[in-house]
């Protein structure tokens, strides 16, 4: 078992689950305290009677609520150890609008450029709109702390360091990070400030997003400041401002006392002041005066007059003294550094726990996302990122890791966290990737599209705060452990969808969309030709006593009467059809050339001879198309003497004890049944779905478990049920590539080898007899296994 050191004495933990009654009392475990921490019971008594007490009003008009304001200011500075000599406290709503504060302020002169790292806050991105740059870099974090890379030479031969710059120069460049990654934890070496300050970036400007490139990218003639996003690393770890000294500090208070909301600050360095421009706004409390019939005003001469616009959140200032007073007394000593080991021997334990789940079968239940691991409390902070793994490896939707969460009382983050950038590190998503996810998925941030193509969109985050106890930690694993190594798929979600009314609203939409459901239909008029697809959400087929309507309808006979398939001909999959109306149209490749032919049986009939053939060594009653469509196909397919044949009389096959099926020119059963999981389970080089078209299957389901569809009895698709007749024995026809015709053999030994030998892929189902014939299916019916 992994060791757990705790940091609080007994007492300490004692005074401080005096604070927190509140979880016991509501059965919750809170683990989201990168998204804001939570405030202690005391703190918010104490701040409540001093509204009572005092009187405290506009601090224009009251000097007792302007000297509690002085107070906090200094309070701020003490908190990451400097002075007013040193910073300015500019109080803001939050974090956000800090940045936006120098987004809008700081003077880029000519040439300066914006740098902002990859793994940022949303509201780093932000400032990419309001910034008066030359041109916009994305910076890898590499670039950032220099691990592990070279210097890029400057255009004349060697790196310039900014210092060096002219003191004239007005060029100068920001660059923007956060201290702490709030996706993973992960935190960034601080010492990178001053190298930046003094060398600017030795390590090139990253990748260019937005405007015109300098004559040498990397603007080696600039000043360099940074902006340090502190907003996730204060709230558990202590940031001294005379060790590293970022020119701006952007923080919000909530995440480090939970109460007061709406209160942030940005913290600016004398240097960082220097860079700030002249304002092109001003507000209420900014000026000594501002002339209504002239374009004249006179700014406040002290720094964060300037840019406090308008009247002060003072309630929630004062508010933040108890704030202050309550961590140093729940936590005494070196509090942020106590809090600090604390958050992080937490997240130790957990990844040490985590890393040791399984399934029965060896597989690992969680995938970890962290850069260095956690052996290093100056790298890593109290956040454990993560996604759930089925023991045939796929990935277990986050939509569904919350769910389950919310129902035993865990209160935890799921998503990329207003981190899209983060998220696609550590998930690994390329360019096209994010589009697929984003523009044509449509995914947004703060939803629950947790899976596409069986990949996660984002993912689970745990994060600990001064009052996390180490029994949370055990709750979160006990849970994982019996919901996900203890529990069947289909029990867990049966008990989701029995509870679901007990979950907050959008957490309730996603448990009605947890079972797995129908993505594609296919059918394929003429067979062993292309299919045609029914995909989308809401798009639906009729089904008939014999399937899917017009399912393997027709087929190609040589002129011996024999059926022709893909095993003789391959270029048959390239004949395409589309149904249009009340014709069937055929085409050839892509070619918009087309032969049609009527979907009426009736009409067909009246202009057709009859003849025979056999599927499956059974006789076939059939109509013969005709000499048009017969000259196409000979002339497409380079055979002599092909004709187009349509089934005119019933087949029925016999499965012991069952009841006959009506079939049409199918092999065996009425339908085909084939789980995406199980196809992205080979892993091929060609796209997914150029692998799940080889298995020519007319119902395409995905259940995020490889294999699992061959263990299903019955199932109900929509409104409609299904007796399974038994799993598809494949040959090598898989091994044709429906879109090209080219054969690649591998197809079958893979699968072979994945099943020991077996040849199994897909099922073959059959519709339960309904008394209602007219029934259809729906892209976006549930699958329910029962």
């Amino acid at each position: 078992m992994s060791s757990y050191q705790a940091e609080y004495s007994a007492d300490e933990q004692a005074a401080i689950d005096k604070e927190f009654t509140r979880l016991a009392n509501n059965k919750s475990i809170y683990l989201d305290h990168a998204g804001t921490t939570l405030y202690a019971e005391s703190q918010v008594a104490a701040a409540a009677e001093q509204l009572q007490r005092d009187v405290i009003c506009n601090p224009h008009t009251c000097r007792l609520t302007g000297d509690y304001v002085d107070q906090v200011r200094y309070k701020v500075l003490e908190f990451f150890n400097t002075n007013e000599q040193e910073y300015h406290v500019i109080f803001t709503a939050n974090a956000t609008a800090a940045l936006s504060l120098v987004a809008e302020n700081f003077d880029f002169g000519r040439n300066g450029n914006f740098h902002y790292c990859q793994e940022n806050h949303t509201s780093v991105l932000g400032m990419r709109e309001r910034v008066q740059a030359r041109a916009i870099y994305m910076l890898k974090e590499e670039q950032i702390s220099g691990r592990g890379m070279a210097s890029v030479p400057s255009v004349n031969g060697g790196s310039t360091p900014a210092a060096a710059a002219s003191a004239t120069n007005l060029d100068n460049s920001l660059v923007t990070f956060s201290a702490q990654c709030n996706f993973s934890g992960y935190k960034m070496p601080l010492e990178a400030i001053a190298g930046i300050q003094k060398q600017g970036l030795p390590h090139g400007p990253g990748r260019r997003i937005s405007g015109a490139a300098t004559e040498a990218e990397s603007s080696h003639n600039n000043n360099y400041y940074v902006c340090l996003d502190a907003a996730s690393f204060v709230a558990t770890n202590p940031l001294d401002l005379q060790r590293y000294q970022p020119d701006y500090v952007c923080f919000s208070f909530y995440k480090i006392f939970g109460y007061p909301t709406g209160v942030g600050a940005l913290l600016v360095s004398r240097r960082g002041a220097e860079a700030f421009g002249k304002r092109r706004f001003f507000g209420g409390g900014t000026i000594n005066y501002a002339y209504p019939h002239a374009m004249d005003h006179q700014l406040r001469e002290l720094f964060h007059q300037r840019y406090e616009d308008g009247t002060l959140p003072f309630l929630s200032i004062v508010g933040l003294l108890e704030g202050f007073r309550s961590l140093e007394r729940l936590v005494p000593g070196n509090t942020m550094a106590r809090i600090s080991r604390h958050v992080h021997g937490l997240a130790q334990y957990l990844e040490q726990q985590l890393r040791q789940l399984e399934h029965p079968n060896g597989q690992p239940l969680i995938e970890l996302y962290n850069r260095v691991g956690y052996e290093e409390r100056s790298r890593q902070g109290g956040i454990v990122a993560f996604n759930v793994r089925t023991d045939a490896s796929a990935f277990v939707g986050f939509g569904e890791i919350a769910c389950v969460a919310a129902l035993q009382g865990i209160l935890l983050r799921t998503g990329c966290f207003c981190n899209i950038g983060a998220c696609q590190r550590y998930l690994q998503l390329d360019d096209a990737m994010m589009d697929a996810i984003y523009k044509r998925a449509g995914r947004i941030c703060g939803d629950y599209f947790d899976l596409i193509d069986g990949q996660p969109t984002g993912a689970v985050r745990v994060s600990f705060g001064y009052m996390t106890r180490r029994q949370d930690v055990d709750e979160l694993l006990k849970m994982l452990r019996l919901s996900y190594l203890a529990t069947r798929p289909q029990q867990r979600l049966q008990l989701i969808e029995e509870q679901a009314s007990e979950l907050p609203k959008a957490l309730k939409e996603r448990a009605q969309r947890l079972r797995p459901q129908l993505l594609q239909l296919a059918i394929y008029p003429v067979k062993s030709c292309a299919a045609f697809k029914i995909v989308g959400g809401g798009a639906s087929w009729p089904l008939t006593a014999q399937g899917l309507q017009y399912d393997r309808e027709w087929m190609i006979v040589d002129m011996n009467g024999m059926a022709v398939t893909q095993k003789r001909c391959t270029e048959l999959c390239l004949i395409k059809p589309h149904i249009r109306a009340d014709q069937l149209q055929l085409h050839f490749g892509d070619s918009p050339a087309a032969v049609s032919l009527p979907l009426s049986l009736a009409d067909q009939a009246e202009n057709s001879s009859r003849c025979r053939s056999k599927v499956c060594r059974q006789p076939v009653e059939g109509l013969d198309c005709g000499d048009e469509v017969a000259q196409w196909l000979s002339e497409h397919l380079g055979l002599e003497g092909l004709r187009l044949l349509r089934q005119s009389s019933l087949r029925s096959s016999s499965n012991g004890e069952q009841q006959q099926k009506q079939l049409s020119l199918v092999n065996q059963a009425q339908f085909l049944l084939v789980n995406r999981s199980s196809v992205r389970s080979l892993q091929f080089e060609e796209s997914l779905d150029e692998t799940v078209d080889r298995f020519r299957a007319n119902i395409i389901i995905d259940t995020g478990a490889a294999f699992e569809e061959l263990s299903y009895k019955q199932l109900t698709i929509g409104q409609v049920q299904f007796q399974v007749e038994g799993p598809c024995q494949r040959c090598d026809m898989i091994c044709i590539n429906q879109r090209t015709g080219e054969r690649s053999p591998e197809t079958l030994t893979t699968i072979s080898r994945l099943q020991s030998g077996k040849m199994r892929f897909g099922i073959y189902i059959s519709r339960i007899s309904a008394a209602n014939n007219k029934q259809q299916l729906t892209c976006g019916d549930v699958v329910v296994v029962t």
